[in-house]
């Protein structure tokens, strides 16, 4: 079976610093993804930013969990990678890079590799990737938007 590449990019008017802080704030997640809750898996009073080899699990609109995610690369307010840990497709990595915009704002690149695919699902995830980055992008200008 082959493998699947996805790339989609948006602008936000952003900086690449409040991009990145949206997508490490699990609980700003259901403002702007199709997730109704997005945790990070820390113990119980631990308080800490997250690092590389955390987890997070994902929950749809219906509360069931869709997946866990592990964070293997972060550069802040410039990348933030992760595969997936467990659940239905277990073959998911993918990256968020965040450059700054010649004029002025940030540049979002959202990528994903999947190892496996269906032609119907493989559309799904293309629409759906699309969809994360765009909505990502208008989250971030939200939050210039309201301390202006």
């Amino acid at each position: 079976m082959s493998s699947l590449a996805v790339t989609a990019s948006s602008h936000s008017s952003a900086s690449a610093a409040i991009v990145y802080a949206a997508l490490l704030d699990a609980e700003s997640w259901p403002l702007w993804s199709a997730y109704a809750d997005v945790e990070w898996d820390v113990p119980a009073g631990v308080d800490r930013p997250a690092r590389v080899d955390d987890l997070r699990t994902i929950r749809s609109l219906t509360g069931r969990v869709c997946c866990r995610e592990r964070v293997v690369d972060m550069v802040p307010d410039q990348r933030f990678s992760y595969e997936q840990a467990a659940g239905l497709f277990t073959s998911r990595r993918g990256s968020v890079d965040l450059a700054r915009a010649p004029h002025g704002g940030t540049d979002i690149t959202w990528s994903a590799t999947y190892r496996h695919t269906l032609p119907l699902l493989d559309m799904l995830r293309r629409r759906r990737l699309q969809v994360w980055v765009q909505d990502l992008a208008s989250y971030a200008n939200s939050i210039v938007s309201r301390n202006s």
